[in-house]
């Protein structure tokens, strides 16, 4: 398993040591040479007295064909932000066994071994697939054959492979537990407002923010949301409420989702989703987008052949499918905060969005029409080099210590404008740490190339095209994504477009006296609503029918079981004075 051409993961102790600090390789340039002596070292490094480091051959030949001289002067390593993003070499010993098992050769294999329906042993096998995933899918067949694929023709597709083929008895997308997670999210953050927490509350659906997060920034904990990612709801979903209904126990089902990011296999394997009384997960399995794709092409399966009906909306699915929410691709979450307080505002409102330096930085402000006054201020921030400035930005308007050494600093009052009048906070920061945000993925399909001979990606390393999921096209032919690399904007906007399908890219909200647009979210109201009776057991059985009616203390407990999580700040081991060099 690959998380990046260009880094290779080797020892993946607890925290890199500072032995250990870099582990992107180094292009060998030297000819080999002749060992005289065995177990004797051709070179030596020197270091001259203004601290520069030169390799020097042991044998008085020059280490470098293009040197002069005898001696090379090294260079500094140079580590750029986005082979630290990839490199995921700061994740823990046991975290990196638990990702190893985490592979589409994982799912294969309990396929092959699982036992027949007939028997006692059989596992019912569950596939369920992110929105995001779908269109990177779709994006790459309408690229490669020019003629546009809708998400649910692709979902079709998907699911025909994964039952005939593969052996899955149910495919699912996940937008239904996405839409649970927006309700909950949403009860969360007026609660915080009502004083039970913390303010800015910042999103919780990416995980290699909350890794990161608990890694660097355990300050940042208390403001983070508690509710589960869209993923972690659909295990709550598929192991304890299909599973009810199935008349199953959660060991029973076998749940596997397909992921455009590869930290979501660290998601799924944290404590807080393990079953203890069942030894199980709430997601057995995560693969990603491109291990799909290999799954595909490994067992000759042409997802640019049709199947049957794969154009009609299926009325007969136990969970509406493939609901869209207005606002981002990254799952809506500040959208469907700004939806909620527009709607419980009796007056009318007016929203403004200011970009901070780019798209992936914006800031989103609801005023009251009438007086003007400021209602609501959240921001959407994806990337690291963004989520860094508004981390922050949050501590100082919070008063709490942020960042270390240097950037760290103890601020007890709000931030100024310049002109010196009290600016008020955020409320609410949908973060993610991929720039584009989830359509942008590291497990996402890779883009086709100009040249089929190119060798190299965007940041000049060499990459072998077809090991990561992409077929690459005859030179010269034409192409819809002619030019296009991989994680560029143009391939991100591209699979941006393919996500929002026919709908503008963000669509609006949807309008009270939409009735195409609303069914679908009426529909999925009350079928939450429904799961939360189900899963929760209130003894008041008079409640109104929402996600937001608030149920006896036994089941509010259940709840926050059942679609709430915890975090925890980890600290590292490593001491300075105690490293082995």
């Amino acid at each position: 398993m690959a998380f990046s051409g260009a880094l290779t993961l080797t020892d993946l102790n607890d925290f890199l040591t500072p032995s250990q600090a870099c582990i992107k390789p180094v292009e060998q340039v030297n000819e080999p040479q002749e060992i005289v002596e065995p177990g004797a070292a051709a070179t030596e490094i020197v270091i001259d007295s203004r601290g520069s480091y030169y390799e020097v051959s042991a044998n008085g030949v020059s280490t470098n064909a293009s040197s002069k001289g005898t001696e090379r002067k090294l260079q500094q390593a140079q580590i750029s932000l986005n082979d630290c993003l990839a490199c995921s070499g700061c994740i823990t010993s046991a975290e990196s066994v638990l990702i190893t098992l985490q592979s589409h050769t994982e799912v294969l294999n309990f396929l092959d071994s699982n036992p027949p329906i007939s028997t006692a042993d059989h596992k019912i096998p569950v596939l369920s697939i992110a929105p995001q995933s779908l269109a990177s899918l779709a994006a790459s067949l309408s690229s490669s054959s020019g003629s546009p694929v809708s998400l649910r023709q692709i979902l079709r597709r998907v699911r025909a492979f994964s039952t005939r083929i593969l052996g899955f008895e149910h495919v699912y997308d996940i937008t239904f537990a996405r839409h649970i997670a927006l309700l909950e999210h949403t009860q969360e953050f007026f609660e915080r407002k009502n004083g039970n927490g913390k303010l800015p509350m910042l999103a919780s659906a990416c995980p290699g923010w909350i890794c990161y997060a608990e890694k660097a920034h355990s300050e940042m904990l208390p403001f983070i949301a508690r509710t589960k990612s869209p993923q972690q709801v659909m295990g709550t979903l598929v192991k304890s409420w299909f599973g009810n209904r199935w008349g199953v126990q959660p060991d029973q089902i076998y749940h596997v989702s397909v992921m455009p990011c590869y930290d979501k296999k660290l998601e799924a394997s944290r404590q807080d989703f393990y079953n203890d009384l069942y030894s199980t997960r709430d997601v057995d399995c995560v693969i990603t987008t491109g291990e799909l794709e290999i799954m595909m092409r490994d067992k000759g399966w042409d997802l640019s052949q049709t199947v049957e009906n794969e154009g009609i909306p299926d009325v007969d699915t136990e969970i509406p499918e493939l609901l869209s929410h207005p606002g981002t691709s990254s799952g809506s979450y500040l959208h469907s905060l700004i939806n909620s307080i527009t709607a419980s505002h009796t007056s009318p409102v007016d929203l403004t969005i200011k970009s901070i330096r780019t798209s992936d930085y914006e800031e989103f402000i609801l005023r009251a029409r009438d007086t003007g006054e400021v209602l609501f201020k959240g921001a959407k921030c994806y990337g690291f080099r963004n989520l860094q400035n508004v981390v922050r930005k949050v501590g100082r308007e919070a008063g709490v210590q942020v960042g270390r050494g240097a950037a760290g600093r103890l601020v007890g009052i709000r931030a100024k404008k310049r002109g010196g009048e009290d600016e008020k906070g955020y409320d609410y920061v949908e973060v993610m740490a991929c720039p584009g945000g989830c359509v942008n993925g590291g497990g996402q399909l890779k883009p086709i190339a100009q040249a089929a001979g190119q060798k190299e990606d965007e940041e000049g390393f060499t990459r072998t095209w077809e090991e990561s999921g992409v077929q690459m096209p005859v030179p010269g032919e034409d192409s819809a994504m002619q030019g296009a690399k991989w994680g560029n904007r143009e391939w991100t906007k591209e699979v941006e477009r393919v996500y929002w399908h026919d709908l503008p890219t963000p669509p609006p909200s949807p309008g009270r006296h939409d009735r195409d647009l609303e069914t679908p979210f009426v529909c999925g109201d009350r079928l939450a609503a429904q799961v939360k009776m189900d899963l929760c057991h209130p003894t008041d059985g008079s409640l109104d029918g929402s996600w937001g009616s608030i149920m006896d203390e036994e089941a509010e407990t259940r709840r926050r079981e059942l679609f709430r999580t915890q975090y925890r700040a980890v600290e590292s081991e490593v001491v300075g004075l105690a490293v082995k060099w």
